[in-house]
């Protein structure tokens, strides 16, 4: 079977990943699938760093606001989703960009994972969840390593209530570890020859430095009164762990200054970006684009950067 050609723009937050794929899509005849866990969310657009309106007047963009924030998404419902997006993008003639941060949308994407038949059990779902609240969720992942040390490590490094459950709930109505489910699900080859590129720093200092200012941004353009919705959600909500949010409410519910909650934020997305390199770096096939060797008179000289990336992806097009 042929392969759908395809460009995929990763790396850490705040790298400048979304106005690269706009460049790629602009000069290619492209689309944008976006890969991004939070951004799914209709009506989080500061907290999410979202692309601009005109930013998505210029290129179009699939997966983004597809979803009530009151919804637990799913990443395999996500993959359904985005496989018929490329599909469709595909048919149109033109080629699919895949541009996001979360390393298990795009691995399990691109890769095309096919996940276990886990049974839902609502009151499972339930009771486990009453029990990362009541326990914490250190206890609940010792649990899981006793078992799956593997995918226990995983954990550790991308801890989320929502994840932890699920692996819990698919251990014990599969009775198979989760990474068994998960070696079995990748039996199946890839339907996508998938170039990648993925953006970060060399120099921590000035990616950090970026990620502090992205946040005074955030907070002046008005992420308190999403951040106010989403602390309205119910705990089980995906969207209520976001990062971005639920450092906010503390200073919402006047237990803490402003100041001190966006030192949390800042603190919370420099930590998140280490994991989403840690993620990534696991992947061989990603040509990295340190964005500070482009650095000119303190401003990044972003046409000499996307001309190095136009020659890594200049043979890939729908033919």
């Amino acid at each position: 079977m042929k392969k759908i050609p395809v460009i995929a723009v990763v790396g850490t937050t705040a790298c400048g990943k979304t106005e690269l794929g706009i460049e790629i899509c602009k000069r290619k005849n492209a689309e944008i699938i976006s890969a991004d866990s939070m951004q799914i969310y209709k009506y989080l657009d500061v907290g999410t760093a979202k692309p601009s309106k005109e930013q998505l007047s210029v290129v179009k963009h699939h997966m983004i606001d597809i979803a009530e924030p009151t919804e637990n998404y799913s990443v395999a419902k996500y993959c359904s989703m985005a496989h018929k997006a490329i599909e469709d993008v595909y048919q149109r003639g033109k080629l699919p960009v895949v541009v996001g941060g979360t390393g298990l949308y795009v691995d399990s994407l691109l890769g095309n994972i096919a996940f276990a038949d886990a049974k839902i059990d609502l009151d499972l779902r339930e009771n486990l969840y009453k029990r990362a609240k009541q326990e914490g969720l250190e206890k609940l992942i010792d649990e899981i390593e006793k078992k799956d040390f593997e995918y226990a490590k995983k954990l550790k490094e991308q801890a989320s209530t929502k994840r932890v459950v699920r692996a819990l709930e698919i251990m014990i109505t599969t009775k198979k570890t989760v990474s068994e489910c998960l070696k079995e699900s990748k039996t199946q080859e890839s339907i996508y020859d998938t170039v990648f590129i993925g953006l970060t720093y060399k120099d921590r200092k000035l990616l950090y430095d970026r990620i502090n200012k992205r946040v005074d941004k955030m907070v002046d353009s008005g992420l308190c009164r999403e951040a106010m919705y989403v602390m309205s959600l119910e705990d089980d909500k995906t969207a209520k762990g976001a990062i971005g949010y639920k450092e906010m409410f503390a200073y919402l519910k006047g237990e803490d200054t402003l100041e001190n909650c966006k030192e949390n934020l800042k603190k919370a997305s420099r930590r998140y970006a280490k994991r989403q390199l840690t993620w990534f770096k696991r992947n061989k096939s990603i040509n990295w684009i340190f964005v500070d060797e482009y650095l000119k008179n303190e401003q990044i000289d972003f046409k000499t950067m996307y001309e190095d990336v136009f020659r890594l992806v200049k043979d890939v097009d729908v033919k």
